[in-house]
């Protein structure tokens, strides 16, 4: 397996390995790294792995990725105990709500958020990788709320990396916040950025951009941009659908989504074969996924602050990946045309590459109040609190049209008790502290709070990286 970039094309001479790509994070082009060819599963290949435990489909549905970087045993037991401090026995368990509609917890893990079940696999990755070649990285990333913990979480006391994690402040939860500035270890440092998360990335793309700075002090990256997220990502589709009857049964699926990562790794499970007759797409008010379906305008917005923020995002860095599909693999296209959306904010495309999109995707724009309206009908019903992001999707899920024989999984990204003040204001319960959140709110805060300024942040990481060769 070889990976090139969205913005070079499928030239052989600048494809790069998995250990390449995984350190990168992003291209020097500016381009985000995809496979030159996606593995193609037959119907046997899923039929085979009914019944398995999680690991064991993690193994089978990643191993191609790595292209032999890693050791088939080393990689399961890498695997292994990645997944073992997860607390529910199946990892990521289906709950049914509905004759034909299911939840896909992905909860479990250690800060309670789906971006746990890609960072507990992409940390140990970082450290074998930097270890067998005596390096050391400064890990940059851009949080909506939940990647910045679940980075920490992975990347904490590791003596080969050093993590940066910006975040909007003021526009993630009190926990989401909590969960990255409690964290004691010396290489850690969450940084509060005067703006949006909009703001955020572009400064994250603005260090990357710097080639100087970048090789000065290695970047690399851990938000959906990085492939290695995408690929742990693909897991818990196929897990899922196999669970419901796939490759016999057709199986949809309904994604909160801001940055497009999780939804196009659904994506990539369906091109490598798995029957997804539908993927939803499931956006706040913060819509420009759902504009772009629906009219085939690309255009960008304002950020409004919404009681589901991990999804308050203008700028879906991960549709790029999906671009490139559209523009038949061209890089030349792809990096143009981004170009433009970056200096114009809309970006170019043609009514046949909207109508192949469209055909790939529905989306749905779900306000504040039906949120909170979905929150407040599920506890009804079935007694259980869900998060204002699931609570997106699953209105999404409700108005899509679909056959009733074809389940439709409803992706549940984050424990309600990481946003207890919008479950409150919806269900007019609070949502009980996990043992592992318990003492959160009497931790001692460690953060710095610094201007929307590339400068500015350029500065404090060259201060605060810990430079050299790892031990």
């Amino acid at each position: 397996m070889r990976y090139i970039s969205t913005r070079h094309g499928r030239a052989a001479a600048t494809a790069r390995n998995f250990d390449a790509i995984l350190l990168a994070g992003m291209a020097p082009d500016g381009g985000l790294y995809v496979p030159q060819r996606l593995p193609r599963r037959a119907p046997a290949w899923f039929d085979a792995l009914r019944g398995l435990p999680y690991a064991d489909i993690a193994a089978r549905v990643t191993e191609p990725f790595l292209g032999g970087a890693v050791p088939a045993g080393e990689w399961r037991r890498l695997i292994e105990a990645a997944y073992r401090p997860f607390t529910h026995p199946a990892v990521a368990p289906l709950r049914q709500l509905d004759s034909d509609l299911w939840l896909l917890e992905l909860f479990h893990g250690p800060t309670l958020a789906f971006k746990d079940y890609a960072l507990q696999l992409v940390g140990p990755l970082f450290d074998r990788v930097l270890r067998k070649h005596r390096r050391r990285i400064t890990i940059i990333g851009a949080t909506s709320g939940d990647t910045g913990s679940a980075a920490i979480e992975a990347c904490r006391d590791r003596e080969t990396i050093d993590i940066f994690m910006l975040y909007p402040a003021g526009r993630i939860s009190e926990v989401q916040r909590r969960q990255m500035t409690t964290v004691p270890a010396r290489n850690v440092h969450a940084v509060a950025i005067d703006g949006t998360f909009d703001d955020c990335q572009d400064l994250v793309k603005g260090m990357f951009a710097d080639a100087v700075f970048r090789d000065e002090l290695g970047l690399s990256a851990v938000n959906s941009i990085n492939w290695a997220r995408i690929m742990a990502q693909i897991v818990y589709y196929v897990a899922a659908a196999v669970a419901l009857g796939a490759p016999d049964q057709d199986v949809a699926f309904a994604v909160p989504t801001g940055n497009f990562g999780n939804v196009f790794a659904a994506h990539v499970a369906r091109r490598m074969g798995l029957p997804i007759a539908r993927l939803a797409i499931a956006t706040n008010r913060n819509d420009i996924l759902t504009r772009f379906f629906a009219r085939g305008t690309m255009s960008l917005g304002t950020v409004e602050p919404t009681i589901s923020p991990s999804m308050d995002i203008q700028v879906s860095s991960n549709f790029e990946r999906l671009f490139f599909e559209l523009v038949g693999h061209s890089g030349p296209k792809t990096a143009a045309a981004f170009r433009q959306f970056r200096a114009t904010g809309i970006l170019p495309i043609t009514r046949r590459q909207w109508q192949a999109a469209r055909a790939l995707f529905q989306a749905e724009r779900i306000d504040d109040e039906e949120t909170r309206a979905i929150m407040a009908d599920t506890y009804r019903r079935t007694g259980m609190l869900v998060d204002p992001h699931t609570a997106v999707a699953l209105a999404a899920a409700r108005r899509v049209k679909r056959d009733q024989t074809t389940p439709m999984i409803v992706v549940a990204t984050a424990h309600p008790a990481k946003f207890p003040d919008a479950v409150v204001s919806a269900c007019g319960v609070r949502p009980k502290m996990p043992p592992r959140l318990a003492n959160l709110m009497a931790l001692p805060e460690r953060r710095v709070n610094l201007p929307n300024d590339l400068g500015a942040v350029q500065n404090y990481v060259r201060a605060h990286a810990r430079l050299g060769v790892a031990a």
